[in-house]
């Protein structure tokens, strides 16, 4: 699953009391419901304790014609699962159900990726990124990106728990 390397500094932002409890709830809620702002989903993978299902909001993103998933806060929970589960999850969004395969990205690969990213949600996500930014060199980047695992989503029909 992962192309890219596993770093040893592991970085992670828990969220706090509010993003968990009223934030992410209500994305989640919205997106349940069919409806996405600016990319959200809902992002289903496999426990890698429990083997049960675990969902969280998401951003995704679209670029040059394909689908990325950036952990902004770090190696975060749904990090860990999609790595144990091969890269192995699922988008959600109402009542459409999309498994993909990640495949991880390496920090050279995350550059571009980061710049998009942060280009479209630096509002809600710049924070975590240590002052880099969309208009950050490409050095920059690529020096905060071992702390931002990224995935690129290959669609793949029967992965997941359909």
């Amino acid at each position: 699953m992962a192309d890219g390397p596993q770093t040893q500094d592991v970085h992670y932002r828990r969220p706090g009391w509010f993003t968990r409890n009223v934030l992410n709830r209500a994305i989640s809620a919205l997106a349940r419901r069919g409806w996405s702002f600016w990319g959200s989903r809902v992002l289903e993978t496999r426990g890698r304790r429990t083997g049960e299902p675990r969902r969280t909001p998401v951003n995704v993103l679209e670029l040059d014609g394909r689908t990325y998933l950036v952990a902004a806060r770090g190696t975060t929970e749904w990090v860990r699962n999609v790595r144990a589960d091969d890269g192995r999850l699922a988008l959600l969004l109402g009542r459409r159900r999309q498994t993909y395969r990640a495949h991880e990205l390496g920090p050279s690969e995350q550059v571009p990726v980061l710049r998009a990213y942060l280009k479209r949600w630096k509002a809600e996500v710049g924070a975590f990124f240590d002052g880099a930014g969309p208009d950050s060199t490409d050095a920059e980047l690529a020096a905060v990106a071992h702390r931002h695992p990224a995935f690129r989503l290959e669609p793949a029909s029967g992965v997941g728990r359909d």
